[in-house]
């Protein structure tokens, strides 16, 4: 496993060693012990989740302002542009945002700890996504964060308008967001 900090450091790139010869391949894709070596972090993880999405759907900025989920996520079919916004009010990086391209093919995945909201775009045909959180789905914490706020600037990947649910598309403006202490 391979750790890559970000512009925000308690964001980070996983990359798993993965074995692979013409029969195809194989790789852990969460590993305790290998990650609490690599990372310093006792993570335990109590919820999986597995959306599919088609092209041009964006999922977020999606948060829980109690019961802060850490995730760890990762694209198993497709390509997706994968989002970390800081909302830690005593944080350096307040309301700054990192990315990275999740997919099928590089196989990397993304560590998004608590105290930041999330979202992602698919780039390809139909993405399938797998997250792992620290903490249970709370829908009566839940927070959305406009996709397009100008204040954050998220420098998306788009050709043309995004596909949305309704929620996302009633999203919050940063300035007017609950945020973490």
């Amino acid at each position: 496993m391979h750790i890559t900090p970000t512009a925000i450091p308690d964001v980070l790139v996983v990359e798993p060693k993965v074995f692979g010869d013409d029969r195809g391949f194989f790789y852990e894709s969460f590993n305790l012990r290998k990650w609490r070596a690599a990372t310093g972090l006792d993570t335990v993880f109590v919820q999986s989740n597995h959306s599919r999405s088609t092209r041009d759907v964006l999922r977020g900025l999606h948060y829980q302002i109690q019961q802060s989920q850490g995730k760890l996520v990762r694209v198993v079919v497709g390509e997706v542009f994968d989002v970390a916004v800081d909302l830690r009010k005593s944080s350096a990086s307040f309301g700054q945002w990192v990315g990275a391209r999740l997919s099928a093919e590089n196989k990397k995945q993304f560590w998004i700890p608590e105290g930041f909201g999330h979202g992602f775009v698919v780039m390809s045909e139909v993405a399938e996504f797998l997250y792992q959180t620290t903490d249970y789905y709370a829908p009566e914490h839940e927070r959305c964060i406009i996709w397009n706020d100008s204040d954050i600037a998220i420098d998306w990947p788009l050709k043309r308008q995004p596909r949305l649910s309704a929620k996302d598309g009633e999203g919050r403006f940063f300035r007017d967001a609950d945020v973490y202490e």
